[in-house]
């Protein structure tokens, strides 16, 4: 007999901006199928990756819990070995869990409840992309062969056809393992894109998107000036620095262009799965990402910041049939760790408590919602720019630990966080509403940042949480 449950697809992106589709209310972007979700759904403008970086960020998003609790406050390449992780519960219930694309999971191979993985994975013997580029154009034949970097600002549209994109494979791939799948049980599958994270390559079509539009001032804050390193000299893989008004409008238009062809490629995807396969009616579809990208911004580049470039991401659903609920936009606060409890509700399995986060379904109800949200991320480029950071949307506080410098953004007066507002009497008692609710926060995890009175410096500290 046939399972009729709803069906999962969970899309994913690398360093996704918040901001970077077009219901967020860019003005230049456009990602016409991700913008449709919110007619039979829910889109949350305010979606923050509690880590700003890819392996702490996937722990978050696939053990729906929180920085710390996953194990991971940065980024680091450790063995994982959580049990309550989404496919394993999935997998135990029934469903068909297949994963196919970008991973970043540790170790690489390693199933993590699946059933089926196809992954790109950018290691030589274990990216089934990159074997598949060879075996098609010949061993020389390589993905970064334009010479742009997997974590550099230089760009260029893809050297080769638009059909051996990652972005195209990845889908095709995706759509072969569907037409493969058993027939009698319901799917999960984790479609997951590396792009638009660097190298900066849309195809050709979609580069001319947007390289000859105006696009919009690049935010630089009163606070940034440290940040303003000049080139030329900068090296391609700078967190930081200041690029020409040229390379600017490359990296950007081509950004842009690179969320634009995931988009398009999703809606390549979703009618497949309508015409062909006659299963999307009945497939609730997540679209996020795990982290933003900077793009110049205040100087920055790449991620693990908490500014809104690097910590906002994207986070749409689409319901399957038969969920009838609220649709439209929800300003409720939401993260990476809410992406499992909501499928395991939508779907009717008993959340384990090892989970932290909450479904978006009962935000979506009227439900009682948390308040704020906490993010983190240890050393990575600069031990100085390692930070905690607590926000509700609307205000948004960050304390540096190893500097013990503060920064509080008013993000209802200006989402781009020009002014820092720390030292201002006006926003003195804001400031120390949020200080204390941080000071609670790690007081009770008791890892050195707080003593439950006053929060406290460190200069370094593991990525790796050592409970």
């Amino acid at each position: 007999m046939t399972d009729k449950r709803p069906n999962i697809l969970l899309y994913t992106t690398d360093q996704q901006r918040g901001d970077h589709i077009s219901i967020s209310g860019h003005p230049v972007i456009e990602t016409p199928n991700v913008d449709s979700f919110v007619n039979r759904g829910a889109y949350f403008p305010n979606a923050y990756t509690e880590i700003p970086s890819t392996t702490g960020a996937r722990r978050c998003l696939h053990a729906g819990q929180g920085s710390y609790d996953c194990g991971l406050v940065g980024y680091a390449a450790a063995e994982w070995n959580e049990p309550n992780i989404l496919a394993q519960v999935l997998a135990d219930n029934g469903y068909h869990c297949i994963n196919v694309g970008w991973r970043n999971m540790h170790p690489r191979r390693k199933l993590f409840g699946f059933h089926n993985v196809i992954c790109h994975d950018l290691h030589e013997g274990e990216d089934d992309y990159w074997d598949w580029l060879k075996e098609k154009l010949g061993p020389e034949v390589l993905e970064r062969g334009h010479g742009c970097d997997a974590n550099g600002w230089l760009t260029r549209p893809w050297h080769l056809e638009e059909r051996y994109h990652p972005t195209n494979w990845t889908n095709d791939v995706s759509i072969d393992q569907l037409k493969k799948r058993d027939p009698t049980r319901p799917f999960f599958i984790w479609v997951s894109h590396l792009r638009p994270h660097s190298p900066y390559d849309p195809p050709q079509f979609f580069w001319d998107m947007y390289i000859n539009r105006e696009l919009p001032e690049i935010p630089v804050g009163d606070w940034a000036s440290e940040h303003d390193i000049p080139g030329p000299g900068l090296d391609m893989t700078a967190w930081r620095g200041r690029l020409t008004p040229e390379q600017n409008q490359r990296m950007r238009a081509a950004y842009m262009g690179l969320c634009s062809h995931l988009d398009y490629d999703l809606g390549r995807l979703m009618q497949e799965m309508q015409r062909s396969l006659g299963v999307m009616n009945n497939t609730m579809v997540i679209f996020t990402s795990d982290h933003g990208d900077m793009m110049g911004d205040h100087h920055l580049h790449r991620k693990t910041y908490a500014y809104e470039g690097s910590a906002r991401i994207p986070f749409v659903v689409r319901y399957p049939a038969g969920l009838n609920l609220p649709t439209g936009t929800f300003e409720h606060v939401v993260g990476l760790q809410d992406v499992m409890p909501t499928i395991l509700d939508a779907i009717g399995i008993d959340i384990p408590d090892s989970v932290t986060g909450k479904s978006v379904l009962k935000a979506v109800k009227g439900e009682e919602w948390r308040k704020f949200i906490h993010g983190e991320h240890s050393p990575c480029y600069s031990a100085d720019e390692a930070m905690h950071y607590l926000t509700d949307g609307r205000e948004k506080y960050i304390y540096f630990p190893k500097s013990g410098d503060e920064q509080f953004f008013d993000m209802r007066e200006n989402r781009l966080e020009l002014h820092n507002l720390v030292g201002k009497s006006e926003f003195e008692e804001r400031v120390s509403l949020w200080r204390k609710r941080l000071i609670k926060i790690l007081g009770d995890r008791g890892d050195g940042f707080s003593d439950g009175e006053k929060l406290l410096r460190k200069d370094s500290w593991s990525a790796i949480v050592s409970k």
